[in-house]
């Protein structure tokens, strides 16, 4: 039984994974700094507040304490500060001092008076924090400090340059992962496009150690594998080779036996062997692509060409519609692919007809369609691979291998193309070569 997986939150790449990581420790590292820049920006406004409080606070109550009532009311607002103010009347009801931090600035106030007032305190709200501190001047007139303690605001522009840091952050986090990643990129692209048919160029071995090593490695398995389809390919060119000969003798020594039943299944037999052996080496051939050079030719000429062929030889194949298309291609890759589907749609149902379709302006279709029973849809990508067999509706009495769509989809791909099937509505398979239009 599987485990689920423990952190399905994560990105699934290894970069979105690597730069969250980066981000995300670096953006608590830069909240950790902030926090403590703030902290020590909070504890030293609270220290100059304090200090400038004591200082302010005597002076002030000494100065209004001999000013007349008129002067006194021309003064207070000059005595005004950030986070106190003066007023000359009574404090507001309200309830005792709660916070410490208010008892603290009201024991300050008291000691900075050299307690020569008698003081009323009263706490006026609580969110924003406001207190206000009662005495009466010599001449009975009562004065009120004001109290709304508060940190020094904070710059309009800082936020702005926290914000562009996060993103220097996420910028560097970002380009410091791309930088550690490419080389796994590279090496699961050059992955994707491995075709042992067509070797790609090898992999840069510059870099890292770990990344050379990798290189390497790649280039070494490329290198095998291509050496291990090529030696495939001799192989089974000698084992044909040395089959054909005790075929055909073994033909010829059928050929001279009395006419009966068994010499008409042996010649039967050595014709599906020789079919069978001939078509597993052009399989083989497939895989490698074609080695002739392309050349620019026209379409319509290359379908006449296929289909009048087997118009001379009785067979009912017919062209629909008519292409005026040129294109570069491999004309011998592209005659079999062509003639194994008209063989394998004459085969399986009786006829073929062919015709072009546009599909985009740079691709097109060629539709070799037929009027057999179809391919279930379950089957349809088995078909396509060497020896596979629907034993319902192929057998031996046609002659086929299993190979026919096999050798055409090999040869579609290295045409640059690709071997669709689907059957059609009215009944039928239709076998369509999509390839680029290459000028």
């Amino acid at each position: 039984m599987n485990a689920a997986p423990r952190w399905r939150w994560l990105p699934r790449t290894i970069a979105a994974r690597l730069t969250l990581i980066l981000f995300a420790g670096l953006l608590l590292a830069h909240a950790l700094s902030f926090a403590l820049l703030f902290y020590e920006r909070y504890v030293s406004a609270r220290s100059m507040m304090l200090g400038n409080m004591e200082q302010d606070v005597a002076i002030s109550v000494a100065l209004l304490d001999r000013m007349s009532p008129a002067e006194r009311r021309q003064w207070t607002p000059r005595l005004e500060r950030r986070t106190y103010r003066y007023l000359l009347q009574p404090a507001q009801a309200g309830a005792p001092l709660s916070s410490e931090r208010a008892r603290q600035v009201a024991a300050l106030i008291d000691r900075s008076l050299q307690h020569r007032y008698r003081l009323v305190t009263t706490a006026v709200s609580q969110s924003p924090e406001r207190f206000q501190v009662q005495l009466k001047l010599a001449d009975g007139q009562p004065l009120t400090l004001e109290v709304t303690p508060s940190v020094m605001p904070i710059a309009r522009w800082l936020p702005w340059v926290l914000v562009a840091q996060l993103a220097l952050l996420l910028l560097c986090a970002w380009l410091a992962v791309r930088l550690a990643t490419r080389p796994l990129v590279r090496l699961a692209d050059a992955a994707e496009r491995l075709d042992p048919a067509h070797p790609s160029a090898p992999l840069s071995e510059s870099g890292p150690v770990e990344v050379a090593k990798a290189a390497i490695a790649f280039n070494a398995l490329q290198a095998r594998i291509s050496h291990y389809l090529a030696e495939r390919l001799q192989i089974l060119a000698a084992i044909s080779h040395d089959l054909q000969t005790p075929i055909t003798r073994m033909k010829l020594r059928v050929e001279s036996m009395d006419a009966s039943p068994e010499r008409a299944r042996l010649g039967e037999d050595l014709l599906q062997l020789e079919q069978l052996v001939r078509e597993g080496i052009a399989y083989a051939r497939s895989t490698h692509g074609a080695t002739t050079p392309p050349v620019q030719l026209n379409l319509q000429a290359l379908l006449d060409s296929v289909v009048c062929d087997y118009q001379d030889a009785g067979k009912p194949v017919r062209l629909s519609g008519h292409s005026d298309l040129s294109l570069t291609t491999r004309p011998q890759a592209l005659r079999r692919v062509l003639e194994n589907l008209i063989d394998n749609a004459i085969k399986y149902g009786g006829s073929a007809d062919v015709g072009v379709r546009a599909i985009a302006p740079d691709r097109f279709a060629i539709d070799v369609d037929d009027a057999g029973p179809g391919i279930p849809e379950e089957h349809m990508q088995a078909v396509l691979q060497p020896f596979h067999r629907l034993e319902s509706s192929r057998n031996r009495d046609t002659g086929g291998t299993g190979l026919g769509l096999a050798i055409a989809e090999q040869l579609a791909a290295h045409l640059g193309g690709e071997l669709q099937l689907t059957n059609r509505r009215e009944g039928g398979l239709r076998a369509s070569l999509v390839l680029p239009v290459v000028a």
